[in-house]
Formats: C-alpha cells, sequence, structure tokens
C-alpha cells in the first residue's frame, strides 16, 4: 500500500508539471505585445492591460479554485480550470479576429485568467500533502513548469503569429491546453488524513520549525503572520513582472534584436523562472524561507539598478535572466512557507488568499512600466523605482516568525521563533 501511495505521489508531481507547463504560457504575452499594437489601432497601454486582468482574474481564481479544492479535491477544480482557460483562449482568438479589445478582455484576461487561477492551486495545494519531506523542493517542482510556460511557448507562437496571424495562434493554443489541462487533472487526489511516508519524521531545523496545528483559513488570515507573506510576495512578483510584460520590447529597443529574437529573451526569463522555483524552493529547505526570501530581494537591488545601463545583448539577458531566477524563486519558495506557518490541511484557501497578492502586483508595476515608456520613450525612471523598493523590502524577512498556536488555545499573533 505505501509503495502505491508513493508512485501516486511521483505521478501526481509529472501531472502537475505539465499542467503548470500550459498555464505558465501567460508569461509568454510580450510576443503578442507588438503584433496586436502593429495591427489595431490599440496602445501599449490598451495591449499590456491584458496582462494585468489575466493576472488579477488569476488570483480570483485562485482564492475560488482553492477554497474549492478545500471541499471536494484537486481533481473536479483541475478539470473545470482546464476548460476555462481553453475557452479563454479560443474566445481570444474571436476577439482579435474582429479587433475587439474589451473581447480581449473578457476573453484572455477574465475567462482565461480564472482558469489559469483555479488550475495553478490545486497542484500546490496537492503537493505539500503528498511531500511534507520534500516539501520546499517539491513545491517547487510544483510551480516549476509554471515559470517555465514561455518557453515552450513564446517561439512556437511568434512563428505562428508571422505564419498565420494573431486570431490562428490563439485558436490552436486554446485547443492544445484545454485537452492538456483536463487530461492531467484526472491524477489529482489528495492523500488520506495524517498521511507521512513511511518512516519519515522532521529532522532538520526547517521542518522541525513547521507547524504541527492546522489553520484554518479564518484564522490564518486573523494573524499579521498571513499579512506579512502575502506582502512579501507582492514586493517579489512586482519587481519581476515589470519585466516579463516587457521583455520583449524592451530587448528590442535597448539591445535593438529583432522580434524573433526578442521573443528568445522572453524563453530565458521562462527558463530562469522555473530554475528558479525549484532551486529557491530546494535551498530554503536548507537555508530557511525567510532567509530566502532576504537573499531574492537582495540581489534584485544590484540588477535593477543596473538593468537600464546594459546595451548588450549578452549582458542583458543575464540580468533577466537573474531577475526570472529571483521571481520564480518566490513562487518556489512562498507555497512551503505558507504551509510551515499555517499546516497544509487547509492550504488551498489560505495559500489561494495569499495569491491574491500575485493578482494586485499585476496591476501596478506593469502598467507604470507601459506609461512611462509610452510618455517618455525610455524604461530607466520605472526600473529606477522598483530598486527603490526592492531597498526597502529588505527589513521584511527578518520580521517573519512562526505564529504559535497550541491546541486547544486561541490563535495567537505573537512570534514562538524566527522562521528558519
Amino acid at each position: 500500500m505505501a509503495t502505491d501511495r508513493l508512485a501516486n505521489r511521483w505521478g501526481i508531481a509529472a501531472a502537475a508539471v505539465v499542467m503548470q507547463l500550459c498555464l505558465g504560457a501567460v508569461y509568454g504575452w510580450s510576443v503578442f505585445v507588438k503584433p496586436l499594437t502593429g495591427s489595431t489601432h490599440w496602445t501599449l497601454t490598451q495591449v499590456s492591460l491584458n496582462f494585468t486582468f489575466a493576472i488579477v482574474f488569476l488570483g480570483v481564481g485562485t482564492v475560488v479554485g482553492g477554497l474549492w479544492q478545500d471541499r471536494v479535491g484537486p481533481r473536479r477544480v483541475a478539470t473545470v480550470a482546464g476548460i476555462l482557460y481553453g475557452a479563454g483562449y479560443m474566445l481570444a482568438a474571436l476577439a482579435a479576429s474582429h479587433h475587439s479589445l474589451y473581447g480581449m478582455y473578457f476573453s484572455y484576461g477574465a475567462v482565461s485568467g480564472f482558469g489559469m487561477g483555479m488550475g495553478y492551486i490545486c497542484p500546490v495545494a496537492t503537493l505539500v500533502k503528498w511531500f511534507p519531506d520534500r516539501r520546499g523542493l517539491m513545491t517547487g517542482v510544483a510551480v516549476c513548469g509554471y515559470g517555465a510556460g514561455a518557453l515552450v511557448m513564446s517561439p512556437l507562437a511568434a512563428r505562428e503569429i508571422v505564419a498565420l496571424g494573431v486570431p490562428a495562434t490563439f485558436l490552436t493554443l486554446g485547443i492544445v491546453y484545454l485537452a492538456l489541462v483536463v487530461l492531467t487533472a484526472q491524477f489529482y487526489r489528495n492523500p488520506p488524513q495524517g498521511w507521512r511516508p513511511e518512516g519519515w519524521e522532521p529532522r532538520s531545523a526547517v521542518s522541525k520549525a513547521a507547524s504541527t496545528y492546522d489553520f484554518t483559513v479564518r484564522e490564518a488570515m486573523s494573524t499579521p503572520q498571513f499579512w506579512l507573506l502575502w506582502v512579501m510576495l507582492f514586493l517579489n512578483v512586482s519587481a519581476g513582472i515589470m519585466i516579463i510584460s516587457q521583455a520583449s520590447p524592451m530587448a528590442q529597443q535597448l539591445v535593438g534584436l529583432t522580434p524573433v529574437t526578442a521573443a528568445g529573451i522572453v524563453g530565458v526569463i521562462s527558463i530562469f523562472n522555473g530554475l528558479g522555483r525549484v532551486f529557491w524552493a530546494a535551498v530554503s529547505d536548507f537555508l530557511g524561507r525567510a532567509r530566502v526570501y532576504f537573499l531574492l530581494y537582495l540581489i534584485q537591488v544590484g540588477v535593477f539598478f543596473g538593468l537600464p545601463h546594459l546595451h548588450t545583448a549578452a549582458l542583458f539577458t543575464a540580468a533577466v535572466a537573474v531577475v526570472g531566477l529571483c521571481y520564480g524563486g518566490g513562487f518556489g519558495t512562498m507555497p512551503s512557507f505558507t504551509a510551515d506557518f499555517f499546516g497544509p490541511k487547509f492550504m488551498g484557501g489560505i495559500y489561494g488568499w495569499i495569491l491574491l497578492a500575485w493578482a494586485a502586483a499585476a496591476v501596478p508595476s506593469p502598467l507604470l512600466i507601459a506609461h512611462v515608456r509610452q510618455s517618455t520613450g525610455m524604461y530607466q525612471p520605472a526600473i529606477h523605482v522598483i530598486a527603490i523598493v526592492m531597498v526597502c523590502s529588505l527589513v521584511l524577512p527578518l520580521l517573519a516568525r512562526r505564529p504559535k498556536h497550541e491546541p486547544g488555545e486561541p490563535v495567537s499573533s505573537m512570534p514562538e521563533k524566527r522562521a528558519a
């Protein structure tokens, strides 16, 4: 029986990566930016709003999907997510062919974004329950595919846009994504209550520091630690998503790359976004979640101050690769950070609410950089703003301490010990 469960959890992990590769295609949105602005009367800011709406509705989808899958399990929720996600792309094909901006907002932004959020939360909430022995590593794996999604989609989409146009590209992607997400959803299920790998006991400092009490969603949200994690994710997402949302046109302006070559920059970000989710999540199992977040902020301080002054392809590529590594690292580390603080039982609902930080972060920084670029012709002012924000963020990981709770006692907001 133990062998069957072990095999099942690795099968779920594999299905999670495939599903997230499909859902993570949103990070390749920048390959659609120039074709849409060039073939319509839409401005850069208007087109960028598609990406913003997708991430906003993703946040809503994570809350709805997380709370729902806590009640009915991940399989049903992920199946519905796949249908909505693929259908949104198909509707986007129709909107693009009719040059309907609001149709694009509804289809790609609202429908696909909502389905994306519902799908994203399912493997994350499921794998923290199946892998208490490798919580950081496997939650990193669960979101690795999402970070690398644009690596697969961007070059294929860029070539199909040139050959067949934007509407046909959306239609093809919608069909493929609907089929793959619905198929992989069928592998998901939760482990039995209280299950743990045979013979495993928490021994590392990080696993010993994890909560032994399962906070409900209401209890978790009543603690300051919940909102601290929310803000930490918000700030890390704001930094990375600013660059991701404009990676292709930025590479064309600062370095002089062609559109197809600039799509390769998007692919580089995707590679390191995916690698960062696994690498930093695995490091957090040994170094600690809070220390990893401090390093992520510190590294980005240097990168963002230097990025506007890099005008060679090699240096620019290296800089955005580091941004992708840190951006992905924040997502790879936060699920285990959340489970360590609040327990895995109600992880879907709790982490779904924390992921609203992702949605909130999608609004200011992508619109800021698009507006600054449109009004001044430069990216530098917006990038320097986020660099200063990263400096101020360094204090937050130093405040991260696990909330105290003992059985039979009310939830306390007082720190018990520093998060490892």
